[in-house]
């Protein structure tokens, strides 16, 4: 297995592990609220991504970022912060994340369809994780994320963050 894959599945892991605590950080903060459940699904779903990317780190030895511990204390406080301006923005939080999230998958699936057969695998999940990013969007503009308190403001620093952690994760 090459670098390139190595590091995808790598910031892959990374990702999916920092979207876990988001989660975590908002339901400490929502629970019991209206966004509760919805947040509890996405949660749901970010676990099932973690839990795939983690096989294919055992499977293919890649060696995890170093920076976990950072994203594990990172994404949990991302995630409170945004919970504790209200609901609408979390639901901004999640806006802004999978935005990030998938230009990042299209970018990976572009450089996977170079040697389509070898990499197939790999690209079906990858799809099927942006599929799921982009409901997870849809469904946090449903619930009003483009209504949170200075959005843009919000969101841009979430994205500047998001494609820090990205790149640092791919690398280090």
């Amino acid at each position: 297995m090459n670098n390139e894959i190595k590091s995808m599945i790598r910031v892959n892991q990374a990702g999916e592990y920092g979207a876990a605590r988001i989660y975590a950080g908002q339901l400490a903060m929502l629970k019991g609220t209206p966004a509760a459940d919805s947040l509890i699904e996405m949660a749901a779903q970010e676990a099932v991504h973690l839990q795939k990317f983690n096989r294919l780190v055992i499977e293919h030895q890649v060696r995890p970022t170093i920076l976990q511990p950072l994203w594990h204390v990172g994404g949990y406080a991302l995630g409170m912060f945004t919970a504790m301006m209200g609901e609408k923005a979390a639901h901004a939080c999640t806006i802004a994340v999978e935005e990030v999230i998938d230009e990042h998958y299209q970018g990976q699936l572009a450089q996977l369809k170079k040697t389509p057969e070898a990499n197939a695998p790999l690209a079906d999940l990858i799809e099927e994780c942006r599929q799921d990013e982009l409901a997870h969007k849809e469904t946090a503009i449903d619930l009003g994320g483009h209504e949170a308190p200075a959005y843009d403001l919000l969101t841009s620093t979430i994205k500047t963050i998001s494609r820090t952690a990205i790149w640092l994760s791919s690398r280090i």
